[in-house]
Protein backbone atom coordinates (compact mmCIF):
# COMPACT_ATOMS: atom_id res chain seq x y z
CA UNK A 1 0.00 0.00 0.00
CA UNK A 2 1.08 3.54 -0.74
CA UNK A 3 1.39 6.15 1.91
CA UNK A 4 -0.01 9.57 1.29
CA UNK A 5 2.29 12.50 1.62
CA UNK A 6 0.94 15.10 3.97
CA UNK A 7 0.72 18.61 2.58
CA UNK A 8 2.34 21.17 4.84
CA UNK A 9 2.50 24.83 4.11
CA UNK A 10 5.86 26.48 4.50
CA UNK A 11 5.27 29.41 6.85
CA UNK A 12 8.70 30.99 6.38
CA UNK A 13 7.72 33.29 3.47
CA UNK A 14 4.59 34.41 5.32
CA UNK A 15 6.59 35.31 8.42
CA UNK A 16 9.12 37.17 6.25
CA UNK A 17 6.36 39.22 4.62
CA UNK A 18 4.82 40.10 7.99
CA UNK A 19 8.17 41.27 9.36
CA UNK A 20 8.84 43.32 6.22
CA UNK A 21 5.45 45.02 6.55
CA UNK A 22 6.07 45.69 10.21
CA UNK A 23 9.45 47.26 9.48
CA UNK A 24 7.95 49.32 6.63
CA UNK A 25 5.22 50.78 8.83
CA UNK A 26 7.61 51.52 11.68
CA UNK A 27 10.04 53.31 9.39
CA UNK A 28 7.41 55.36 7.56
CA UNK A 29 5.47 56.39 10.67
CA UNK A 30 6.00 59.89 12.00
CA UNK A 31 6.40 60.23 15.72
CA UNK A 32 6.15 63.99 16.19
CA UNK A 33 6.17 65.58 19.58
CA UNK A 34 4.39 68.88 20.11
CA UNK A 35 6.62 71.91 19.88
CA UNK A 36 6.44 72.96 23.49
CA UNK A 37 8.96 75.44 24.79
CA UNK A 38 7.79 76.03 28.35
CA UNK A 39 7.15 73.57 31.15
CA UNK A 40 3.77 74.64 32.49
CA UNK A 41 1.69 73.48 35.40
CA UNK A 42 -1.72 73.47 33.68
CA UNK A 43 -5.06 73.55 35.46
CA UNK A 44 -7.07 70.34 35.14
CA UNK A 45 -10.57 69.99 33.76
CA UNK A 46 -13.33 67.43 33.41
CA UNK A 47 -14.12 67.83 29.69
CA UNK A 48 -12.72 65.54 27.02
CA UNK A 49 -10.26 66.54 24.32
CA UNK A 50 -11.52 68.44 21.32
CA UNK A 51 -10.13 68.18 17.80
CA UNK A 52 -7.93 71.10 16.79
CA UNK A 53 -6.54 71.69 13.31
CA UNK A 54 -2.85 71.11 12.68
CA UNK A 55 -2.42 74.60 11.17
CA UNK A 56 -2.65 76.30 14.50
CA UNK A 57 -0.82 79.00 16.38
CA UNK A 58 0.51 77.59 19.66
CA UNK A 59 1.08 80.14 22.43
CA UNK A 60 2.46 79.19 25.84
CA UNK A 61 2.40 81.60 28.77
CA UNK A 62 4.18 81.12 32.08
CA UNK A 63 4.82 83.50 34.96
CA UNK A 64 8.07 84.73 33.40
CA UNK A 65 8.09 83.59 29.75
CA UNK A 66 6.05 83.60 26.57
CA UNK A 67 6.49 81.24 23.59
CA UNK A 68 5.01 81.10 20.10
CA UNK A 69 5.21 77.75 18.29
CA UNK A 70 8.12 76.66 20.45
CA UNK A 71 10.17 79.90 20.26
CA UNK A 72 10.51 82.02 23.41
CA UNK A 73 9.54 85.66 22.69
CA UNK A 74 8.63 88.92 24.38
CA UNK A 75 5.14 90.45 24.07
CA UNK A 76 6.46 92.94 21.48
CA UNK A 77 7.95 90.16 19.34
CA UNK A 78 4.70 88.22 19.68
CA UNK A 79 2.76 91.21 18.37
CA UNK A 80 5.12 91.49 15.38
CA UNK A 81 4.68 87.79 14.55
CA UNK A 82 0.90 87.86 15.00
CA UNK A 83 0.60 90.83 12.64
CA UNK A 84 1.79 88.52 9.85
CA UNK A 85 -0.99 85.95 10.35
CA UNK A 86 -3.18 86.14 7.24
CA UNK A 87 -5.89 83.59 8.15
CA UNK A 88 -7.85 85.21 10.97
CA UNK A 89 -9.92 82.02 11.50
CA UNK A 90 -6.82 79.95 12.27
CA UNK A 91 -7.00 78.17 15.62
CA UNK A 92 -4.96 79.83 18.36
CA UNK A 93 -4.08 77.22 20.99
CA UNK A 94 -3.17 78.83 24.32
CA UNK A 95 -1.46 77.00 27.18
CA UNK A 96 -1.41 79.06 30.38
CA UNK A 97 0.20 77.92 33.62
CA UNK A 98 -1.80 77.90 36.86
CA UNK A 99 0.49 80.39 38.58
CA UNK A 100 0.35 83.09 35.85
CA UNK A 101 -0.91 86.44 37.07
CA UNK A 102 -4.20 87.63 35.66
CA UNK A 103 -2.62 90.80 34.21
CA UNK A 104 -0.31 88.76 31.93
CA UNK A 105 -3.27 86.73 30.66
CA UNK A 106 -5.24 89.91 29.88
CA UNK A 107 -2.22 91.37 28.08
CA UNK A 108 -2.00 88.23 25.91
CA UNK A 109 -5.72 88.25 25.13
CA UNK A 110 -5.61 91.97 24.24
CA UNK A 111 -2.73 91.27 21.85
CA UNK A 112 -4.72 88.49 20.18
CA UNK A 113 -7.82 90.70 19.99
CA UNK A 114 -5.81 93.53 18.38
CA UNK A 115 -5.03 91.21 15.43
CA UNK A 116 -8.56 89.71 15.29
CA UNK A 117 -7.39 86.23 16.30
CA UNK A 118 -10.52 85.13 18.14
CA UNK A 119 -10.59 81.38 17.44
CA UNK A 120 -9.10 80.40 20.81
CA UNK A 121 -8.60 76.97 22.33
CA UNK A 122 -7.44 76.92 25.95
CA UNK A 123 -5.49 73.77 26.81
CA UNK A 124 -5.86 72.15 30.20
CA UNK A 125 -4.29 69.18 31.88
CA UNK A 126 -6.36 66.01 31.71
CA UNK A 127 -8.58 65.70 34.77
CA UNK A 128 -8.51 62.93 37.34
Amino acid sequence: MRRRKSLLLDMTPLVDVVFLLLIFFLVTSVFKKDELALLLNLPSGKEGEKFVEKKEVLIELSQSSLALNGAVLSFEELADRLSGVKDKNRAVVVRIGKEVQYGRIIKLFETLKRYDLNNLALIEQKGD
